[in-house]
């Protein structure tokens, strides 16, 4: 009964934001990049394959999921997906324009950062081991692939540090001329301000912000269109995504279908100066269901 009423309310709310808009036209404005989620199932095929599907601007590699507990110890999660296949394939996908990003945190995991000091090494560890940074010794998972950036999709914890982190992979970027050697992304709660994230955002070095419409009972139906938009307004230096689920297994209460979402895209969020696109959780999900070739299709 609870799940009905919520999906009544959002297609309530909807049908009211449309009619009001009756009068008004579709923007031909960009509906922006797309940004899918990769790494949280075996199943969902290689990082190769998503980039071949065409569907996608921007992969994220998810989980660095272990850091800052312990010195020294990180931990890549890609659920089973052989590592050592993955720095080919982040330089096909590259080869095709697609940005292949590393996040950082995630959906459970054993991450923090306790000290300034632990930003720090967090800092050498990215540089060296994913990014643009070489030192005799230093491991890299993905061999000599160098990921285009980081997300700071940061569930659990504490917020100290997160700054300092933002700051010391931004300063990689004055030995870049001409382009953006390390581009930073952030992965927020729907409800405005996420007090995780909300100093490391206030740095202003964030190219772009996915704010999810998931995994957050604090955004309801009635709300999470005025809490996006307040995102856009309080963050008007980045681009920001509008961040959806694309199958009801994994959150049916913040699932909108992709035809609902292309009319919000094009009569209400493609309105916003700032409006950068939609990050779709996740690759696996997203092959299942079709959402994405939906959501281009229906442009």
């Amino acid at each position: 009964m609870a799940l009905r009423r919520h999906a009544a309310l959002l297609s309530l709310a909807v049908v009211l934001l449309f009619a009001g808009l009756a009068a008004a036209s579709p923007t031909s404005q960009n509906t922006g990049d797309t940004v899918i989620f990769w790494g949280r199932n075996k199943d969902e095929g290689s990082l190769r394959e998503a980039c071949d599907t065409g569907l996608y601007t921007t992969v994220i590699i998810s989980f660095l999921s272990a850091f800052g507990y312990k010195p020294g110890y990180y931990k890549v999660d890609i659920s089973g997906h052989p590592v050592s296949a993955v720095g080919p394939d982040i330089k096909y996908c590259q080869s095709k324009g697609i940005l292949i990003l590393l996040a950082i945190g995630g959906q459970g995991g054993e991450y923090s950062l306790p000290t300034p000091q632990a930003a720090v090494e967090l800092n050498d560890h990215l540089w060296y081991s994913y990014l643009g940074g070489h030192r005799n010794g230093v491991y890299r998972p993905f061999g000599d692939a160098i990921v285009n950036g980081i997300d700071f999709f940061i569930d659990q914890g504490g917020r100290e540090n997160y700054n300092k982190l933002a700051k010391l992979l931004y300063a990689h970027n004055k030995d870049y001329r001409g382009t953006v050697g390390v581009m930073l992304t952030a992965t927020t709660r729907c409800e405005y301000p996420d007090h995780r994230l909300d100093e490391a955002l206030a740095t202003g070095l964030f190219h772009r912000i996915h704010v999810k419409k998931f995994s957050d009972g604090r955004c309801p139906a009635s709300s999470w269109i005025q809490s996006f938009q307040k995102w856009a307004k309080m963050y008007p230096q980045s681009r920001v995504l509008v961040g959806v689920v694309a199958s009801r297994e994994v959150d049916r209460e913040a699932y909108i279908s992709p035809e609902d979402l292309k009319k919000l895209m094009q009569y209400v969020f493609s309105k916003l100066p700032n409006f950068g696109g939609v990050m779709v959780w996740d690759r696996f999900y997203d092959e299942k269901t079709g959402f994405t070739g939906r959501l281009r299709a229906s442009r």
